[in-house]
């Protein structure tokens, strides 16, 4: 009898049980019935979601029925809310394709290969799959910028395969941001949420959402400005999402790092339709040398609007102000033989700064973005966009020079610099069939207005000293003053230096269009054309300067091709990309011989980038490891060789080489990143410089560099919560003075530096500690430079999430 009690209460529970819960289950697709992988799905107002499978299925269990609300949301789509009445009956979802900037939620513990990101809308300007993308592109996500506790933004690119840093930042006018070898060619970070923005200072990697490097010559979307042959940066900063959370991070460290960041999101309407996100911070750090300082500031609001269905508007706006010394750059004699070859002969005490914390300079710089994105049926969108930037550069910029000596010359300028851009942007995109075959398009029009307005000195002698930092003096006709490097010292013998006072203005108009063709589910080929219209004005303030304006418009093509043998799992590409460079008039000597002969306007042609690539690319193991690896060839003709008089458009140069990049999640737990580049540039062609051919420009970098980072999350036991951090940073030895037949070679060598971390992280905190270069390796990176990187250096960080 006691048995049979029993049962029946056993019974009774489990029907309570059966009937208080329930489940949500189902399928989202596009508006093409396609599956979605990996799309987001959440009860609103709890921490309940989960991903769906390669399917595009998904199912949430809950503790009881009732009706609930179901938001769904997936990168490059709208985000939609659905009201369910939690039954278990089967649904079947679907979303439509819209812009990045439209809000975003991440179920965070859902997310396995956090190192990952699998779509783009930015980088072919179509939300596309990286896996049916026939261009290579790779992304840092702010989950590995987080792991790595980044700093600054030249360590995030740390991360991404074939990037070397050749500058840090200079924060000068005209191009004070710093510059990156991509594929044997220089490029500098000039996008900015897919449009050009100023990058003129230091970059503050906490106001940044994912970098996007996107690799070979990309001028068919994006025009000649921010790009070079071997890529682009893109930089995603971060955006409004429903719902209301943020964090509080500080932070501090060696060499008297300080930093403190404040990340606030809210909505401002109990619908969610307006949200608001609030993002600051402030850093200081010293220099680990003698001398040597950096302060920066921004504040970065961004808000969003959901008017209806359809519409919806975005703006954000980031100001960021940086103080700060000149790094040592110590700048090799170009137009004499070299009295050393390598560091050893150098000699240089890496300890010292040869300057002081008495002279800085300051770039204040704002960028904007304004977009107004509207979806204009289920398979057309449009999107209108305006942005814009100020920077300046006010204060002392200095540099070092090598003498004809083993000495160097502390040289200064008095800046007053500002650079504007107005960018404005229209873009259709489609998404439609032709009978059966899938089309995804993207029409537009851009417009792009630059002004570089100068007014600093020319630049003086200061003094003049040793390698090991001793001031040696000089008679005063070598043109140096003999001074103390300091702020009064500096005005003083600034003053009376003549000052310049241009106003340059350049203006791009451009048209394009790309098609994305689906002729079979698992094989798509992509075309695409641009037409662009360059026009420089030339000096605004200079009536003699008419005569070096000229207009000059060029076509630039695309094609790609990508075959899934394994649908959304395994791609097979190929793709030709073009790209150009518009190049300004000179007044040049009719006879560099004879300067009695006079001068001449000396104009030039586009120089070309052609661009042929195939390669894999993999997102096996239900999204545990997605790998590219490619092979491309660039080939760069009419060329400019050589400098000032002697300026000759006849070279031709050929960058070839592979590249290798995974992000993996081979157990729970475990997330690893790494990559491996080799890159050969060499110059093919060169009339006027012989010398050159068949060696690697200085601005091409090393020859190899690779990268790895390791995480590992403990997710139960004594250890729940804790986790480790690895990594390693490398490349090859070059020599950063090719180019400079008279000076000779001056060898960069190769290096290896380790990093490590340790942290806690809890849902509500996260606590850190980062050890960079953990071996206290000396090297440097340099073009025709040479500049000491960080020793040993340690970090902690606090985060606090609400």
């Amino acid at each position: 009898m006691k048995g049979v009690i029993t049962a029946i209460i056993l019974f009774l529970v489990m029907a309570h049980s059966v009937a208080q819960g329930g489940s949500i289950s189902g399928t989202v697709v596009d508006n093409n019935n396609e599956p979605l992988i990996g799309v987001n799905v959440i009860i609103k107002g709890t921490k309940n979601g989960t991903q769906t499978d390669i399917d595009g299925n998904f199912k949430l269990n809950t503790n009881n029925r009732g009706e609930k609300t179901l938001v769904i949301s997936y990168i490059g789509f709208k985000t939609k809310t659905l009201v369910t009445d939690g039954n278990s009956k089967k649904l079947t979802i679907t979303i439509y394709e819209g812009n990045e900037l439209l809000n975003e939620v991440i179920v965070d513990t859902n997310r396995k290969n956090k190192f990952s990101r699998k779509k783009s809308a930015y980088v072919a300007k179509l939300p596309l799959k990286n896996i049916e993308n026939a261009q290579v592109y790779s992304t840092v996500t702010n989950q590995l910028l987080i792991s790595q506790s980044v700093i600054s933004f030249e360590e995030a690119l740390k991360n991404t395969t074939g990037v070397e840093k050749l500058w840090s930042s200079t924060g000068r006018s005209g191009d004070g941001a710093g510059y990156y070898a991509i594929r044997g060619f220089s490029i500098q970070p000039q996008l900015v949420n897919g449009v050009p923005g100023i990058t003129n200072g230091f970059i503050n990697p906490d106001n940044v959402e994912r970098i996007e490097v996107v690799k070979g010559p990309s001028a068919t979307l994006f025009g000649s400005t921010v790009t070079s042959y071997g890529g682009l940066i893109n930089i995603v900063t971060k955006k409004p999402y429903k719902g209301t959370g943020g964090n509080i991070t500080v932070g501090g460290g060696s060499f008297g790092f300080k930093k403190l960041t404040v990340d606030f999101n809210t909505n401002l309407e109990d619908n969610e339709d307006i949200s608001l996100r609030f993002n600051a911070g402030y850093q200081t750090e010293d220099s680990f040398q003698d001398a040597g300082f950096r302060k920066s500031l921004f504040l970065a609001p961004a808000i969003s609007y959901k008017v209806n269905n359809r519409l919806t508007l975005n703006f954000n706006y980031e100001l960021s102000s940086t103080d700060q010394t000149n790094q040592a750059f110590l700048f090799l004699n170009r137009g004499a033989a070299l009295t050393f070859k390598n560091l050893g002969e150098l000699n240089y005490d890496r300890n010292k700064s040869l300057t002081s914390n008495d002279i800085s300079i300051k770039n204040p710089t704002q960028n904007f973005r304004g977009e107004i994105a509207y979806k204009v049926s289920d398979n057309w969108s449009s999107q209108t966009i305006i942005a814009g930037g100020n920077a300046k550069s006010k204060g002392h910029y200095t540099y070092l020079y090598n003498l004809r000596s083993n000495l160097f010359g502390l040289y200064a300028q008095q800046t007053d610099a500002e650079t504007n851009t107005l960018a404005l942007q229209q873009n259709f995109t489609g998404d439609f069939k032709l009978g059966t075959i899938r089309n995804r398009v993207v029409i537009g029009v851009d417009y792009l207005k630059s002004q570089i307005m100068d007014n600093s000195s020319g630049f003086r002698g200061i003094n003049v000293t040793t390698p090991q930092g001793q001031l040696i003096p000089v008679p005063a006709a070598f043109g140096f003053a003999n001074l103390p490097t300091n702020q009064a010292s500096l005005s003083a013998v600034l003053a009376n230096v003549p000052r310049s006072n241009t106003d340059i203005n350049q203006d791009v108009l451009s048209g394009y269009i790309s098609d994305v063709v689906n002729i079979l589910p698992e094989l798509s080929v992509m075309a695409g054309v641009r037409y662009d219209r360059f026009k420089y004005d030339g000096d605004a303030n200079d009536a003699t300067d008419d005569q070096k304006a000229y207009s000059k418009s060029t076509f630039s093509p695309k094609f790609g091709i990508v075959y899934q043998p394994i649908l959304n799992q395994l791609s097979v590409f190929a793709n030709y990309q073009n790209g150009f460079s518009y190049v300004n008039p000179e007044i040049v000597p009719i006879d560099v011989a004879n300067p009695a002969a006079g001068t001449k306007l000396q104009s030039y042609d586009l120089e070309q980038a052609n661009q042929l690539e195939f390669g894999v690319k993999t997102n096996l193991f239900n999204n545990k490891l997605e790998a590219s690896l490619s092979y491309y060839d660039i080939t760069v003709k009419d060329k400019i060789m050589g400098f000032g008089a002697s300026k000759q458009q006849d070279g031709t140069v050929n960058s070839k080489g592979f590249e290798l990049e995974l992000n993996a999640n081979p157990i729970e737990g475990l997330n690893l990143r790494g990559g491996f580049s080799y890159n050969d540039a060499k110059v093919t062609k060169s009339v006027s410089r012989p010398d050159l051919i068949g060696k690697r420009l200085a601005e091409a970098g090393p020859e190899t560099s690779y990268n790895f980072w390791a995480d590992y999350k403990f997710l139960e036991g004594i250890a729940k919560n804790f986790g480790l951090g690895f990594g390693v940073n490398g490349a090859s030895d070059y020599n950063t003075m090719v180019g400079y037949p008279i000076a000779g070679d001056f060898i960069l060598p190769a290096y290896t530096i380790f990093n490590a971390s340790l942290y806690y992280e809890h849902d509500k905190f996260r606590i850190s500690v980062k050890a960079n270069n953990l071996t206290d390796k000396e090297y440097y990176k340099g073009w025709s430079t040479v500049t000491p990187q960080a020793p040993r250096a340690f970090l902690g960080t606090l985060t606090y999430k609400f």
